[in-house]
């Protein structure tokens, strides 16, 4: 019997009837400017809030996965952990993630070339209730159609060994990875977009050792997929940044949100 990781979030964070939610994703990639470049991104950085307000941002970076559809077979999906404390990466043992869009079968094959590492745990419990990965299946499954899920929430780790787990993941243009990360929470909306301009130039910059948890959480996974990308010769384009006062939230307590997508080199900007 395949074991089935529930949706956590669905009618929370998105909604939860199906046809409600592949509209509501649909007019958000609408919404979104239309891809710059001709190949689709290998990485993107995207933010796992409320659709309400973290969707627009998000949808920037899914459309750019746009020429990706039908042709991605994987996708390596990287969040931190808000509600469970752990050492290292955490796998799920689940064999599927189920959304209200249908089921994401887990990519057991993949995960299993990741069991020799000390920094990879098999655990379903940091999974459970986590809302960073969750999010981004919706969307991923509406651009993408099927593919298979590599699913990581990250605990206390360093950023080598994030980057060492999405190195041994890198693979060919089959493989997208998708780093899940809000930005800076809890400030009024001046400071906020002060903090995630410092953010943004630190990511421009691939120094992803300059981040903390006060500048995103899920900064480790962002400097994990940083210094991968780096070595890669990967470049980076910045899709947005907004915060939840954008959307109609409090300007005195926001949250901030930015999506980038990186590029393998050889692919060009359109004209």
């Amino acid at each position: 019997m395949t074991t089935v990781r529930p949706p956590a979030v669905a009618g929370s964070f998105y909604p939860a009837a199906a046809a409600v939610l592949a509209d509501t994703v649909a007019a958000l990639l609408r919404a979104a400017p239309a891809p710059t470049a001709a190949a689709w991104p290998k990485a993107v950085i995207v933010p796992h809030a409320g659709y309400v307000y973290s969707g627009a941002v998000a949808a920037r970076a899914y459309a750019a996965l746009g020429p990706a559809a039908g042709r991605v077979a994987r996708v390596v999906l990287l969040g931190p952990s808000h509600f469970a404390w752990f050492r290292g990466l955490a796998a799920p043992e689940a064999e599927a993630f189920r959304t209200p869009l249908g089921l994401v079968p887990v990519d057991r094959a993949a995960l299993a070339r990741l069991a020799a590492l000390p920094q990879v745990v098999f655990d379903d419990g940091p999974h459970a209730r986590e809302h960073a990965l969750e999010v981004q299946l919706p969307f991923l499954q509406s651009v993408l159609g099927a593919f298979a899920l590599v699913p990581l929430v990250i605990g206390e780790a360093d950023d080598a060994a994030v980057a060492e787990v999405v190195a041994r993941l890198w693979d060919g243009p089959e493989t997208v990875i998708v780093a899940s990360s809000d930005l800076s929470h809890y400030h009024d909306e001046a400071e906020a977009r002060r903090l995630d301009a410092a953010t943004a130039a630190a990511i421009a910059a691939f120094d992803g050792a300059r981040l903390g948890g006060d500048d995103a959480c899920g900064h480790k996974a962002i400097a994990g997929l940083l210094a991968a990308a780096r070595a890669h010769g990967l470049r980076i384009e910045p899709l947005g940044l907004a915060t939840s006062a954008d959307a109609g939230g409090p300007r005195g307590q926001v949250v901030g949100y930015g999506a980038w997508a990186l590029y393998a080199p050889a692919t060009a900007a359109a004209a």
